[in-house]
């Protein structure tokens, strides 16, 4: 499926979500380390937490624009599932970044930091999804004639593959006819 938003043929937001997913992995490292004593991490995690959330708003909106081009069914049901769990992602990233503005220096609360957590395990199953979309529906991916697509993408039991992709298997060898 081709998406609107592409270089080169290859959609941008797969692209533009591991910038915002890196930074924010980053930010909790620096948080720990805040939280274990070395409290001049502490602000370097919560601008780097800035960071990723300015970069996750702009990837969000990317996939917004590519929601257009699903067409309907199970892959846009995924899609806007997709959309929402990175939505509340954010959206607990931007809570985090409005309770430590005043204290941006300092290290986060140990309630800051297991929110923190639980917002980067919502993206995980957010990364989990996409891929999802990639492998099941071939949402921002396009077939490629010239490589075996079976080995890139395995067929699913719950959808049939076209009838050109299907080979007749061979026989499995027999013991008895070897005598």
């Amino acid at each position: 499926m081709q998406t609107r938003l592409n270089i080169s043929g290859h959609p941008v937001h797969p692209l533009m979500m591991t910038l915002p997913l890196g930074l924010i992995v980053c930010a909790i490292l620096f948080d720990f380390g805040a939280l274990v004593g070395l409290d001049f991490l502490g602000q370097v995690g919560y601008w780097t937490l800035v960071a990723g959330l300015f970069a996750a708003i702009l990837a969000v909106g990317a996939g917004m624009i590519d929601l257009w081009d699903v067409p309907a069914g199970a892959g846009k049901r995924r899609v806007v599932a997709y959309e929402l769990v990175n939505l509340g992602m954010v959206a607990l990233f931007a809570i985090v970044c409005l309770v430590r503005v005043e204290t941006q220096a300092g290290p986060p609360t140990a309630g800051i930091f297991l929110v923190e957590l639980l917002a980067l395990a919502i993206g995980g199953y957010g990364a989990w999804l996409g891929a999802s979309m990639v492998r099941e529906f071939r949402i921002g991916a396009e077939p490629v004639d010239d490589l075996p697509t079976a080995a890139i993408f395995p067929a699913d039991a719950r959808r049939p593959r076209p009838p050109e992709a299907r080979r007749p298997r061979p026989a499995p060898a027999r013991a008895d006819r070897a005598r």
